[in-house]
């Protein structure tokens, strides 16, 4: 592994993961399950980081479309036999997670993002689980995170037919946060991100824990869920520095603690 795969940076309480390539052979998909993992792990336990985002500045980064005409062959085979998560490092993060999508997102690239919390995509970003038209399904989360996001009848004509969206089409049915000009999409993506930082990051862990959690509950469950983070919150330095901050009149200023 001479390249990474993945690049990142942190500024500002945001951890910036960057993928360098495409997900088109099993070396890049090794080296890049391996590296997310490693960049999440670094992210859960740095306690300066409050907000994740991941881009796809690489070209067709998030796309494995061109799989759909790859030779059926041993080695084919082989990584279709040993296939390897890029979501489960990032569904593991209690931060809150944006994806940055300039390209296209099909079949396991759109699976990654599916995992992230936010999604914000270019004009020309294309979405699709294709995986139907070789004979597959998505395996990576692709039938339970879309269906839960769009909806099972619209998860159901996605992923049954194979049907390649538009980035329009992905905004009506609530797929992507926003559609932005390309030239504006990390402008855009880093200012929500720096936004969503500068609140409080023991409530954006706890908001995501209750809202993730929760839909696996009953209401009543999830109540409960809700008004026990609630309450552990007010034990919080930060609630009484968000409070402090509100009757001064000033911007808080949050130490996680």
């Amino acid at each position: 592994m001479s390249e990474k795969t993945l690049k990142y940076q942190k500024t500002s309480h945001v951890l910036v993961i960057d993928l360098n390539g495409p997900l088109d052979h099993s070396v890049a998909k090794s080296q890049i399950s391996a590296e997310l993992g490693e960049f999440c792990d670094e992210a859960t336990w740095d306690e300066e980081v409050r907000v994740v985002v991941i881009s796809d500045t690489g070209e067709k980064a998030l796309s494995r479309e061109t799989n759909l005409n790859k030779a059926v062959s041993v080695d084919a085979l082989e990584e279709e036999m040993e296939p390897l998560s890029f979501t489960e490092p990032i569904s593991k993060l209690d931060r809150p997670v944006v994806a940055a999508i300039s390209g296209d997102a099909i079949g396991q690239g759109l699976e990654l993002a599916l995992a992230c919390d936010i999604r914000i995509a270019s004009e020309t970003s294309r979405f699709g689980l294709p995986q139907i038209k070789t004979g597959h399904l998505p395996w990576d989360g692709g039938t339970q995170r879309l269906s839960r996001l769009v909806g099972r009848g619209k998860a159901l004509e996605m992923i049954l037919t194979g049907e390649v969206i538009g980035a329009q089409e992905a905004l009506r049915i609530g797929l992507v946060y926003k559609v932005v000009p390309k030239k504006d999409l990390t402008e855009v993506t880093m200012k929500l991100a720096l936004e969503m930082a500068s609140k409080g990051p023991i409530a954006l862990r706890y908001i995501k824990e209750a809202i993730y959690k929760g839909m696996d509950m009953t209401l009543k469950q999830g109540l409960r869920l809700e008004a026990d983070l609630y309450l552990l919150i007010h034990t919080s330095k930060d609630r009484t520095e968000g409070i402090q901050a509100f009757r001064e009149k000033r911007r808080p200023k949050f130490e996680g603690k």
